[in-house]
C-alpha cells in the first residue's frame, strides 16, 4: 500500500509541475542598483522610479516597498504557510472562501495574489515556491467559483518582507499570500 501511495504521489508532483510550467504567472524581483544592493533605504527618493498607477488605486507590496512603506490592507484577508510548504491550512481555506465571498459580491474587481517567502533558502527557490504559494490560492479560489481571468499571480519570493528579524514568528509573517484588489481598466 505503501508503494501505491508513493506512485500516487510522484504522479500528484509531477503534474504540478507541468502544469506551474504551463501557467500564466509571473515571478518579479525588485530592481535594486549596485548602491541599493547594501542597503534598501540607501537610494533617495528622488532616484525612486514612481510606480505605474494601478486601475482603482489598489497598491502592490513592491509598490510599497520601493516607497518605503507598509502596502494598504483592503478587505481581502492574507493566507499563511508553514516553512517550505505550499499546501493550504484549514484557516487558509477558510480566509479564501471570505476572500471568495467578497469577489462574488464585487463582480468588478479583480485580483493580484502575491507569493511571499520568507529570508531562507535561494532566491530563485524562493521565487519558484511563491509562485506555487500564490498559484495554489488561485486554484482554490477558481474551485469556488471565480472565474480564473478575474485572477492574476505573482512571486516576490523572499524579497519583499513585512519582518525583518531573523526568528521563527517573523518567518511566520513572511511566508504568506497577499491579495491586492484590482479594478478592471474600463473600455472608453
Amino acid at each position: 500500500m505503501t508503494a501505491g501511495c508513493s506512485v500516487i504521489r510522484f504522479l500528484w508532483c509531477l503534474a504540478l509541475i507541468v502544469l506551474g510550467g504551463c501557467s500564466t504567472e509571473t515571478t518579479k524581483k525588485p530592481e535594486t542598483s549596485p548602491s541599493s544592493a547594501s542597503s534598501p533605504k540607501a537610494q533617495t527618493p528622488a532616484a525612486k522610479p514612481a510606480p505605474a498607477p494601478r486601475p482603482g488605486g489598489a497598491t502592490s507590496s513592491l509598490d510599497a516597498h520601493r516607497e518605503g512603506r507598509t502596502p494598504a490592507s483592503g478587505p481581502l484577508k492574507e493566507i499563511y504557510f508553514r516553512f517550505d510548504r505550499y499546501d493550504l491550512s484549514p484557516e487558509a481555506r477558510s480566509i479564501l472562501k471570505t476572500n471568495a465571498e467578497w469577489l462574488r459580491a464585487n463582480p468588478g474587481m479583480n485580483v493580484e495574489i502575491e507569493g511571499h517567502c520568507d529570508e531562507r533558502g535561494t532566491t530563485d527557490y524562493n521565487l519558484a515556491l511563491g509562485a506555487k504559494r500564490a498559484r495554489t490560492a488561485m486554484d482554490y479560489l477558481v474551485s469556488l467559483g471565480i472565474a480564473p481571468t478575474r485572477i492574476k499571480t505573482t512571486s516576490y519570493g523572499e524579497e519583499v518582507a513585512v519582518c525583518k528579524e531573523a526568528s521563527e514568528s517573523c518567518y511566520q509573517k513572511n511566508r504568506r499570500d497577499r491579495f491586492v484588489e484590482i479594478r478592471p481598466r474600463s473600455a472608453s
